[in-house]
């Protein structure tokens, strides 16, 4: 059972409007079904969106952020529970321990050391949530196009490439994350 998704995503809201919109749909989904939301805990770009979003729809958002950052004045005030961390690790460690299951949304070295790190995890079955990425107009074809390759290398085996869900709208991404738990 699903019932909260760690979401990793920018503190940017990028350059095009579609990638705020794939986050408001996004919040709005997982709180629909009501599945919690648990992200970085920023304010700013599509992590702020995304938990206003979230908030707005009724959902509960957790964010993980740390000390670092709080004290950079990034910290959203308004969640439903604000955890603070010393360090990324940390954030990384308690941000898969309170989901059951990954998303990517773009975003830059963060949300693919991240997601990236997830997988990994998921990879030597140390977590055993789904992963996903809604790729948003194409932003990961290309990274998709390179664990293709790298799967065709023999570096990622295919049961753990096809580990990996791939989805271009918040509706289906979740609907086959739901499926596969």
């Amino acid at each position: 059972m699903v019932k909260r998704v760690c979401v990793f995503c920018g503190s940017s809201a990028g350059r095009l409007p579609a990638y705020s919109e794939a986050a408001r749909s996004l919040a709005r989904v997982l709180a629909e079904r009501n599945i919690g939301l648990v992200y970085g805990g920023s304010r700013i770009g599509l992590m702020g969106i995304l938990a206003d979003e979230a908030l707005a729809a009724g959902g509960e958002v957790i964010g993980v952020i740390p000390r670092a950052l709080v004290a950079r004045e990034i910290a959203h005030s308004g969640l439903t529970d604000l955890r603070m961390v010393d360090s990324m690790h940390e954030r990384k460690a308690l941000m898969a321990d309170l989901s059951d299951a990954f998303i990517a949304l773009p975003g830059g070295f963060g949300t693919l050391d991240e997601f990236c790190e997830i997988l990994t995890w998921s990879q030597l079955r140390l977590q055993h949530g789904p992963c996903g990425i809604l790729n948003v107009e194409g932003y990961y074809d290309r990274l998709l196009q390179m664990f293709d390759h790298a799967s065709e290398e023999q570096f990622i085996k295919p049961e753990h490439r096809r580990m990996l869900i791939a989805e271009t709208t918040a509706q289906r991404l979740v609907e086959r994350l739901l499926e596969s738990r």
